[in-house]
Parts: C-alpha cells; sequence; structure tokens
C-alpha cells in the first residue's frame, strides 16, 4: 500500500518524541549529573576540621575522616557518626 500524496512519512511521527527527549536531556538529566559529579568531588575532598552542613541541616566541623564516614563535632561534647554521602555542602 503507497503512501497518499498528502500524508507524512510515518518517521515524521516520531520527531516530537525526539525533541522532548533531547529537551529533558538537557534541562533535566545533564544538570542533575553534573550536580551528582561536583558532589561526589567534594565528598572525596573531605578532611579533619572542616565544617559541613549534613543533609538534615545538622551543623558541625569534622573531627574524623574513615573510608564511608565521618565523625562530626556538633557542640563541646557532641559527636556523630554520619554518611559521606549526608553531607549536603561544606561552609
Amino acid at each position: 500500500m503507497a503512501p497518499t500524496p498528502g500524508a507524512a512519512p510515518a518517521i515524521m511521527n516520531l520527531v516530537p518524541l525526539v525533541l522532548i527527549f533531547i529537551i529533558f536531556y538537557f534541562l533535566l538529566i545533564r544538570p542533575q549529573k553534573a550536580k551528582e559529579k561536583e558532589h561526589q568531588k567534594m565528598i572525596k575532598l573531605l578532611d579533619k576540621n572542616d565544617e559541613i552542613v549534613t543533609s538534615g541541616g545538622i551543623h558541625g566541623t569534622i573531627v574524623n575522616v574513615k573510608d564511608k564516614t565521618v565523625i562530626l563535632r556538633v557542640d563541646e561534647n557532641v559527636k556523630f557518626e554520619i554518611e559521606k554521602n549526608c553531607i549536603a555542602y561544606k561552609k
């Protein structure tokens, strides 16, 4: 069955879907990957006496850095051991 002379080819029906995917990639996926890469770099550079804020909003100073966790001093005699991934940012 031949296409009618005025009908668009079937491939033209896929063009809007491809455009939507490209827009989503540049507006959502790519920036999120860049942010994650920056966060991983910040986690690798953590060191003793760095002041940080956790994702839960706790402010403190790093006392010790371990493989997957850090010990965080919040007050004079108050220390927490938290996962490195829970650190939102460094001050």
